[in-house]
């Protein structure tokens, strides 16, 4: 009897995560793209663990704190698991500054931009360096002295500092700390000769003038250091009065969270170094040394800055959707269902939805949800008109998305003063279903309007995610998406869904079930077939469902982007289970889940992945593709992303990816390029046939003269 709680059969959460970060790292290691898109890639990975430490590092230090020795799956506490992160990370580290200095850097060189310490500039940059210096940073920079009257300051989370180590007349020695200002360009671009670009990291010019900050003092050192901080938020929901308030309170302390992670330049003295792991408490484990520049996100920056396009990649935009090309929306709708590829084709008929609802005068209701949006929303732009229009506009506006709580705290107030019904959602819940219902009032009576999505009504990331939009008006969806809202703003309960299934009611059921109707399929020698694509795969349950099909010999294709706690090739257990990876361009964001059901498939999209907060803690939506054309084009999707052998890599049986075995393969393929590519030639037919029926000869006949 096979046990499949045996820990064996699973990886540990967080190992598999930085697994998915190394990925990201290859890529900046991937000669295929530009330059400055390996840059981007560099400081991708930074970025992402940065939000690692601050979330899930910081969250097992609290249980270990605690003295927790809860294990997960895969057997491990949470020392275990902190000491397993900290060997990895070390690692990855490693390779992230190798990369940097061995690859990327001599690459820029050769494209004549270059990074200059402050010693090589000649004297022409050394008097613009001096000249910014007095005229710029001097009058913003404010040097912290530490002794018996002045503490340690408290630095805000992720902010670069430099540690000064002085020496006064007496020749007694004292700490201080400069904050390396974050509201100038980090990166400065110097007087070059014609041809070049040639730059200085702020800290370099810090540090080169750092005396005149001390001139009562000998400056003995000074050296880069930055601090991660616990930035998890902490909400009461069900003693607070006012979730609100509550969560911006919360977010002022996110900058003071304690510190879990200390970067530091590798060249720092011994004083200096004990000094700072004194006062912030910090572990030998929790401290990286930096050969270089501290806090790689700067690289994001460097496009903007060196204006070279050439070392760019070629823009991809949006390909507009045909069906809405010069057609009123709302007939189109009624017409038939639009399934949209995102960012393949362009998210402006999302935006034009709400926007033609605000304008609309037989348009009575808009009811939205939100969790994450651009800083300049034209979405909740739209809502605001259409309040202001006199309509009922009701928006879900979700205050605990994590690291955007601020931005939609600001976006609640301005479309509360508009006149819109703002909830927050239920207690204990984040609302994550992506959900968009227009009521519009039309001859045959009252017609419900739906868009459901797989990912956020966010202008800028859907240029950058790839996701799948739905419009539809058919009634069983436009009933659920109502009974939906009904739920989230009052007392309803949830009912008997007519099609979408939902978290957390039961949506895990439907899941469950539908894998093993493929189970009982291939025990019975029908075909049976299960592929999933999402962006984590955590749950153990379904994990254990999955196992159980793959031993009754379901053949299981899995596309993973991210997190995967499930072990392929074990014996029995996984044999017949598949997982890959598509690292690329673009953030694969959609979740789509396929069962083949004996010949007769059943297709959803949903907004959920197979992790036990998205199934038990969240509110999530999965909705079906029923009309055959459309289960066409998401099972050629499905069909082009498993042929992927340039960008697809495939989980091994210890962990790790490698890339697909290219040989013998017919032709390479990148799913992401051919997706676009056929979104491009799609509508290229659709114009000219367009084209064509505006210009129809006319025959000699019917122009002869009939006089």
């Amino acid at each position: 009897m096979i046990d499949l709680n045996n820990k064996e059969y699973y990886y540990n959460r967080e190992l598999s995560w930085l697994e998915f970060n190394t990925r990201v790292l290859e890529e900046a290691l991937d000669k295929s793209h530009p330059l400055i898109e390996r840059f981007n890639f560099l400081a991708i990975t930074a970025s992402n663990m940065d939000e690692f430490f601050m979330v899930r590092v910081a969250g097992l230090v609290t249980q270990e704190f605690s003295g927790s020795t809860k294990t997960d799956p895969a057997g491990m506490t949470a020392s275990d698991q902190i000491k397993a992160i900290s060997d990895k990370v070390h690692n990855i580290v490693q390779r992230q500054y190798n990369c940097l200095h061995r690859t990327l850097m001599p690459l820029l060189e050769e494209n004549n931009i270059e990074f200059l310490p402050f010693g090589s500039l000649n004297k022409e940059q050394k008097d613009y360096v001096k000249t910014y210096f007095n005229t710029t940073l001097y009058p913003i920079l404010t040097p912290m002295a530490i002794d018996n009257s002045r503490p340690f300051p408290l630095l805000s989370n992720k902010s670069l500092n430099i540690i000064v180590e002085l020496s006064n007349e007496n020749k007694e020695e004292k700490f201080a700390v400069v904050q390396v200002p974050s509201v100038v360009s980090r990166i400065v671009k110097l007087p070059s000769e014609k041809g070049k670009c040639q730059l200085i990291f702020l800290e370099e010019i810090v540090r080169a003038y750092i005396n005149k900050l001390f001139n009562a003092n000998d400056v003995l050192s000074a050296y880069c250091f930055r601090v991660t901080r616990d930035a998890d938020l902490e909400i009461d929901e069900e003693d607070s009065h006012d979730l609100l308030v509550e969560i911006e309170d919360s977010i002022k302390q996110r900058k003071w969270g304690a510190p879990v992670r200390l970067e530091v330049d590798k060249n720092i003295c011994k004083d200096s170094f004990d000094f700072l792991t004194e006062q912030l408490e910090i572990k030998d484990h929790e401290v990286y040394m930096i050969p270089d520049v501290i806090d790689l996100t700067v690289w994001f920056s460097l496009a903007g800055i060196v204006n070279r396009p050439d070392l760019c990649n070629i823009p991809m935009p949006p390909v507009p959707v045909k069906e809405f090309e010069d057609r009123d929306m709302f007939n189109v709708i009624k017409e038939k269902d639009v399934l949209m590829p995102h960012p393949y084709q362009s998210f402006d008929p999302v935006v034009n939805f709400v926007k033609f609802a605000a304008k609309d005068s037989n348009v009575l209701a808009i009811k939205q949800t939100l969790y994450r949006v651009s800083s300049n929303s034209p979405i909740i732009k739209a809502l605001i008109e259409a309040a202001e229009n006199g309509k009922q506009v009701t928006v879900l506006v979700e205050l605990k998305a994590r690291f955007d709580e601020e931005n939609n705290i600001n976006w609640a107030k301005k479309l509360e003063k508009a006149g819109c019904h703002v909830i927050y959602g239920l207690v204990g819940l984040k609302t994550h279903c992506k959900l968009c219902l227009v009521v519009r009032r039309e001859e045959e009576g009252i017609v419900r309007y739906c868009h459901l999505g797989t990912g956020n009504y966010n202008d800028k990331t859907a240029k950058l995610y790839t996701d799948m939009g739905l419009f539809t008006c058919k009634e069983t969806i436009g009933s659920d998406v109502s009974a939906i809202f009904n739920c989230l703003s009052g007392y309803s309960k949830y009912p008997n869904w007519n099609k979408i299934s939902a978290a957390p009611t039961d949506l895990r059921e439907m899941f469950v079930k539908n894998i093993e109707r493929e189970e009982k399929n291939a025990l019975e020698g029908k075909p049976a077939k299960i592929i999933a694509k999402m962006n984590s795969l955590v749950d153990t349950g379904i994990i254990k469902a999955l196992y159980r099909a793959s031993m009754a010999g379901v053949k299981i294709e899995l596309i993973v982007r991210g997190i995967c706690c499930l072990k392929t090739g074990i014996p029995t257990v996984s044999d017949n289970i598949t997982v890959r990876s598509i690292v690329g361009r673009f953030l694969e964001h959609s979740r789509i889940y396929y069962f083949e059901n004996n010949g007769t498939p059943k297709i959803y999209l949903a907004s959920a992945d197979w992790m036990n907060r998205n199934l038990d803690r969240r509110v999530e939506v999965a909705f079906p593709v029923e009309n055959e054309n459309l289960k066409k084009k998401v099972m050629d999707i499905i069909d082009i992303t498993l042929k992927d052998n340039i960008k697809a890599k495939i989980q091994q049986p210890d962990g790790s990816y490698k890339p697909v075995d290219k040989r013998g393969a017919k032709e390479l393929l990148s799913s992401q390029m051919e997706f676009y590519r056929l979104a491009k030639e799609e509508y290229v037919d659709f114009k000219k046939s367009k084209e064509d029926e505006i210009f129809v000869p006319v025959k000699a006949e019917d122009v002869a003269d009939n006089d």
